[in-house]
């Protein structure tokens, strides 16, 4: 005769305790989703759009009844250009970091870098490191990156890493297909992962940085951060005529108004270039000539790194 099963003893568990939390960590994911579209003024239908996730998975998901996967979640995320940690983190922000972060969010990028070069320096919270032993030249195309990045790494024995390559690398796919298939959302997020491998990988080298690198603020923020920059200065004429002996008339290209179109986007970046550790002009200057300032400014700053 087989032994009959006793029932549980005692009351029945409650069924947030039966699943592990799962309803109420549910509940909040919703509320934090809910939250970040509100703060964007995005409607559900874009949302939905800009994501791929339908809007009735989005309206479960936002109700706490959507036990949805990391990958759909990330492109939640993603189109709201808000971080997978800020929708995943359990638990209320300590008031004062809230207050912090909305008032951050209304600078301007120069303004955010510069908030953020502040809170580095007076409160010790940048990485350790010789970021000296990393050298990375910044500037439009046209500026000699490729040139004096090439015979800088000969020179020193580093290695010469193009970030456009990486980009490629990491994407599986080139720079124009990033952008004819994904938008500028996606190389953005490709200059990054390729920057965190790079700079993971190689603690001494001299990389050329993509242009725009700088309108990006965390991924300038940490080229800054791990790298002695060096910003190489043309003149827009130079840049110019450069760019087109190189064949390469992006982003001008069928545009009557290019050299007005180059010089707004100097201006608009200018702030921030000047953020590099050095200011280099190549216009008034040989390869040689820049060559050899570089090399004397990279003394100066490892005598005072010492």
């Amino acid at each position: 005769m087989e032994a009959s099963q006793r029932p549980p003893i005692g009351p029945p568990m409650p069924e947030s305790r039966q699943n592990g939390g799962l309803d109420a960590y549910l509940a909040g994911l919703g509320e934090r989703v809910r939250a970040a579209r509100a703060r964007r003024g995005m409607s559900r239908k874009v949302l939905s759009r800009a994501s791929g996730v339908s809007e009735r998975y989005l309206a479960q998901l936002e109700a706490g009844k959507g036990n949805i996967s990391i990958g759909l979640l990330r492109k939640v995320a993603e189109a709201m250009s808000v971080p997978l940690g800020d929708l995943v983190r359990e638990g209320e922000r300590p008031v004062d970091l809230t207050l912090l972060i909305r008032k951050l969010e209304r600078l301007q990028p120069d303004e955010l870098a510069q908030a953020n070069s502040l809170l580095t320096e007076t409160l010790g919270l940048g990485e350790s490191g010789r970021r000296i032993d990393r050298v990375a030249l910044i500037g439009l195309r046209g500026a000699g990156k490729t040139t004096l990045g090439a015979a800088l790494a000969r020179r020193s024995g580093a290695p010469f890493i193009e970030m456009a390559r990486e980009i490629e690398r990491t994407a599986g796919m080139s720079v124009d297909q990033i952008f004819d298939l994904s938008g500028q959302a996606a190389y953005r997020r490709y200059e990054r992962r390729a920057l965190e491998d790079v700079l993971a990988a190689h603690p001494e080298c001299v990389i050329a940085a993509g242009g725009s690198i700088v309108s990006e603020p965390e991924t300038y923020e940490m080229l800054l951060r791990e790298c002695f920059t060096v910003w190489l200065r043309a003149s827009p004429e130079d840049h110019m005529r450069r760019v087109r002996e190189q064949g390469d008339t992006r982003p001008m290209e069928n545009s009557g108004e290019a050299m007005a179109d180059l010089k707004r986007i100097l201006e608009t970046r200018n702030a921030l270039y000047t953020r590099a550790d050095v200011v280099l002009d190549t216009s008034s200057r040989s390869v040689e000539a820049t060559l050899n300032a570089l090399g004397l400014a990279l003394s100066d700053a490892r005598r005072k790194s010492e």
